[in-house]
């Protein structure tokens, strides 16, 4: 049978002078003192709350409206402004000037490419795109750059770039030259049509204007860049936005339409970002061109910074409007940066922004392409949507929000309209000081008022209070009188109920623990026991010399087959009771059974020399009282038994359900010695074998192999007179 659970021990029973408390607790005064208090300021705290969010909703309200006027009035005036430029480069393709324009520029460029440049020419040009663009172009763009990638590569570039482009420090130099003074029909046509497109470039505010011809070449550029002469299909630009923007224009051959190209760093700029807008040029229904315009960033930054009157249009000192691209990147100016470079840089590198990505903007006195935007915002208007929300806007303000997406063909871009909370919120301020000051008058009122309630309501509860320490100091039959109010007068019931239920559980509780105790021995020895009830966790015992013994009951399991469950178990326990009185006679110490099998020691909770015959004379016995049980009940059960010496530990095991149990080698070998033979009888080992008197007769009856090498088997097979332990 399986060993019950070890319940848990009893409570030690604790007699003297009540305990000290660790720490001093709140009185029933400070309690009802604290109520008071704690209601009032509450209730004052929700008040303000309440009055402080619906001010605070109203001006966040009031607020995200005007903010959403300046978006809507910024948006229409961005769209305003790319209708312009649109109409522009669709006028300016029909114009009569630009058909004669292509066409001269073309034939000139055709011209020019069947001649080659001289060696002085072509040294010049090496030298200037490895010295000075090569330069230029990595101090811009933080990267090593070889200007060979950039070379012309046919006549035509060579000649226009060595007359045109070389001999000019600057871009605005470059452009008012009408001539180089060549003879060439493409100077020629310069000469003729440069100060058309010149002052469609300048009165425009045009980054630049290029004319094109059906083969991708760039036959003309007003401000005379590393582009002129360039191929748009297999040149150094082939993969340019602009490149990309003619593909598409030439592909829909469609007069009149125009497509615009998002910003993206462009090299002949320097790897400033240009934006585009190509329309094909026709003359009698056949496309002879193209021209590209690329987009006007001050006249876009402009409209975006309202011309730098923000308080005037209703930002006032941290509101600003910008442009945002499908990429998270800006696509118009900073304020913060226009207003304050130096500020800028700290405040956008301390939010997130790259350090070199900061440091260029400054440089170029422009966030375009170069300062993020994150947020829930810009994510929203890249889906579509439109609203206001509160959000850290890209320098780490707390920022009240609106967004949109932009109505402009062709570009993925939204627009946002923003304004630190700090600054929309100002009259919240006035409001959050006032509400604290009244709140704070009505605090101190209630204050004196909760003094004197609660010395009021807390006298009788004091006489409770005495009377409830002097049932907590052991005392008995107190009676309390706690006035006249019935809700003291339960209390008081309640006090003297609990004295008179007290006595009576300590008297059960006693009884308890000493039916505990016995339980205990009953399955542990009385040292186990005693550690356990002192709340050991991990409790084990080593011991060097214990005789085990391992006892099954041959034929049990048979008888019990042809007998009811309760039957077999009410005759176990018969045979374990009989082994029990003669294993305390033996000075044998019962561990755990089972079903049919009994393990016992000598020698583990009580050290005794003689543990080996003790042991031998106990099994005799068990074999005795076998045969006796036989015969007086007309069964045939018999005892195999396994004996060994040696070291084993005993201890508990489980937390929830504990179990005392004994293991060691040998447990293990006076196991597998009564378990190798499938005949009753005892059987004992070597170790058992030399501890016996030779009055004990015993023959060999095999070997087992151990870890420690072959182990000789001695069967015991003459009885031995019991010895009264």
């Amino acid at each position: 049978m399986s060993e019950s659970t070890t319940p848990a021990p009893a409570p030690t029973e604790w007699v003297g002078r009540p305990r000290p408390r660790s720490r001093a607790g709140l009185s029933i005064y400070s309690i009802l003192l604290i109520m008071l208090l704690s209601v009032s300021v509450l209730s004052s705290i929700v008040v303000g709350i309440i009055g402080y969010v619906n001010g605070t909703e109203a001006l966040r309200s009031i607020a995200y409206q005007r903010l959403v006027e300046i978006r809507e009035n910024r948006s229409r005036e961005v769209s305003q402004l790319f209708a312009t430029i649109e109409n522009a480069v669709r006028l300016g393709a029909m114009n009569e000037t630009s058909k004669q324009a292509v066409r001269a520029f073309t034939a000139g460029f055709d011209e020019l490419q069947r001649r080659h440049p001289t060696p002085a020419q072509a040294a010049a040009l090496d030298a200037y795109y490895h010295d000075t663009f090569a330069a230029d172009l990595s101090a811009a763009t933080g990267k090593d750059v070889d200007g060979s990638t950039f070379s012309p590569r046919d006549g035509a570039q060579a000649y226009l770039q060595y007359n045109y482009v070389i001999p000019y420090k600057s871009w605005e130099d470059a452009i008012k030259t009408a001539d180089a003074g060549d003879g060439s029909a493409w100077s020629q046509a310069h000469a003729r049509y440069h100060a058309y497109f010149r002052s469609m470039t300048q009165l425009q505010q045009f980054e630049d204007v290029l004319v094109l011809d059906t083969a991708g070449n760039v036959v003309y550029s007003a401000y005379k860049g590393v582009d002129l002469g360039t191929n748009l299909f297999d040149g150094p630009y082939k993969l340019s936005n602009l490149a990309q923007a003619y593909r598409s224009a030439m592909d829909q051959n469609v007069v009149g339409d125009v497509v615009i190209a998002d910003f993206a760093p462009y090299y002949p700029s320097l790897g400033t970002p240009a934006g585009w807008a190509v329309t094909p040029i026709a003359d009698g229904g056949e496309v002879i061109g193209a021209l590209a315009i690329e987009l006007p960033i001050d006249r876009v930054n402009e409209v975006m910074t309202v011309g730098g009157e923000w308080d005037a249009n209703g930002l006032g000192r941290t509101g600003e409007t910008y442009l945002v691209g499908h990429d998270g990147l800006m696509r118009s100016i900073s304020r913060r940066l226009e207003e304050d470079p130096t500020a800028y840089q700290k405040d956008a590198v301390n939010a997130g922004l790259a350090p070199a990505a900061a440091a260029l903007s400054v440089h170029n006195g422009d966030t375009l392409m170069q300062q993020a935007i994150s947020g829930d915002a810009v994510t929203r208007a890249l889906a579509g949507q439109d609203g206001t929300l509160l959000e850290r806007d890209y320098l780490g303000r707390d920022s009240l929000t609106a967004y949109a997406p932009l109505n402009v063909d062709g570009l993925n871009w939204v627009i946002v309209a923003q304004e630190t909370s700090a600054e929309a919120l100002v009259p919240v301020e006035d409001f959050t000081r006032n509400l604290i000051l009244s709140t704070a008058a009505m605090i101190i009122f209630v204050c004196l008022l909760s003094l004197v309630l609660a010395q009021i309501f807390v006298r009788p509860l004091r006489r409770l209070k005495s009377a409830a320490q002097r049932i907590a100091a052991g005392e008995e039959g107190v009676q309390v009188d706690a006035g006249s109010s019935d809700e003291l007068a339960d209390v008081a019931n309640a006090f003297n109920d609990m004295s008179r239920s007290l006595e009576i559980k300590s008297h059960l509780i006693d009884e308890q623990a000493k039916a505990n105790e016995q339980l205990m021995l009953s399955f542990m020895p009385e040292g186990i026991a005693s550690r356990y009830k002192h709340g050991d966790e991990a409790i084990t015992q080593d011991s060097d010399d214990v005789t085990v013994i391992f006892a099954d009951i041959v034929g049990f399991e048979e008888l019990a087959l042809s007998m009811s469950s309760e039957d077999a178990v009410a005759r176990l326990n018969d045979l374990v009771r009989i082994f029990d009185e003669a294993a305390e006679r033996h000075g044998v110490e019962r561990v755990r059974t089972t079903r049919q099998s009994y393990l016992a020691s000598c020698g583990l909770a009580t050290p005794r020399v003689d543990n080996a015959r003790r042991a031998v004379d106990f099994a005799m016995e068990l074999e005795k009282i076998l045969e006796r049980y036989s015969t007086h009940q007309g069964v045939q059960l018999g005892l195999r038994a396994g004996l060994d010496s040696g070291k084993v530990t005993s201890g508990l095991i489980g937390r929830a359900r504990v179990v005392y149990d004994m293991w060691g080698d040998a447990v293990n070998l006076a196991f597998r010695v009564q378990g190798d033979s499938n005949e009753p009888g005892i059987y004992i080992t070597q170790r058992v074998a030399d501890r016996l008197p030779e009055s004990v007769s015993i023959k060999p009856v095999g070997e087992i192999q151990t870890q420690n090498g072959a182990q000789r088997v001695w069967k015991v097979d003459a009885p031995v007179p019991v010895v009264e332990g």
